[in-house]
């Protein structure tokens, strides 16, 4: 065996403190400290984890008031949606049945017309006070996704192809958010024999 290769069994202890942590445990911190300062320490630990707990309370009560507000905001906003959905049926019959009035009819039954438009302009102005507001798009504007619903698509020559091009069924939003789409026809690309002859 090689000379330098020995091992010294007062080097291995010496190994073997240096090993062990240097940071003792906090109990073994208290006992090494006499009653007062074991005491101190044992408050000041108690009162970091009571400041903790505190403050972790607050931020959970600020995040329930924050989310009250939010909950109470949404339903002022949103809370009539399905009365106002049923209610859309209603605006629509009446629009049908305005629109199937002839001058004739304009003059036999006047009274009857005036009550049926006062009743639609009323319940308009109703909408508007609860910020229901109509989608009308306009033939030949832009199809959005996000506001109309196809109902079909056609080919119309000199129509941009997904451009509106027949409104069937007005769209409603309530505070900015969708209520029904608006049903709409929309233009599609005309065939290329069809295109070639234009």
């Amino acid at each position: 065996m090689n000379a330098n290769m020995t091992t010294n069994p007062q080097d291995d202890m010496r190994d073997d403190v240096e090993q062990q942590p240097a940071e003792a445990t906090a109990a073994e911190q208290e006992d090494a400290l006499d009653p007062r300062e074991a005491e101190l320490l044992a408050v000041t630990t108690e009162r970091d984890e009571l400041k903790d707990r505190l403050l972790r309370a607050l931020a959970e009560n600020e995040n329930i008031r924050k989310r009250a507000e939010r909950d109470r905001r949404d339903a002022e906003a949103y809370g009539g949606t399905k009365l106002a959905r049923d209610l859309l049926s209603v605006h629509d019959n009446l629009g049908r049945a305005l629109g199937m009035i002839d001058d004739e009819m304009r003059e036999k039954l006047s009274a009857v017309v005036e009550g049926l438009e006062l009743t639609q302009r009323e319940l308009v102005s109703t909408f508007a006070k609860h910020k229901i507001e109509k989608i009308s798009p306009a033939v030949g504007e832009k199809f959005d996704p996000k506001l109309h619903q196809a109902m079909f698509e056609a080919p119309v020559p000199g129509a941009e192809p997904g451009s509106v091009i027949q409104v069937m069924v007005e769209g409603f939003t309530i505070s900015d958010r969708l209520l029904r789409p608006a049903q709409v026809g929309v233009a599609a690309a005309l065939p290329a024999e069809a295109r070639a002859e234009g």
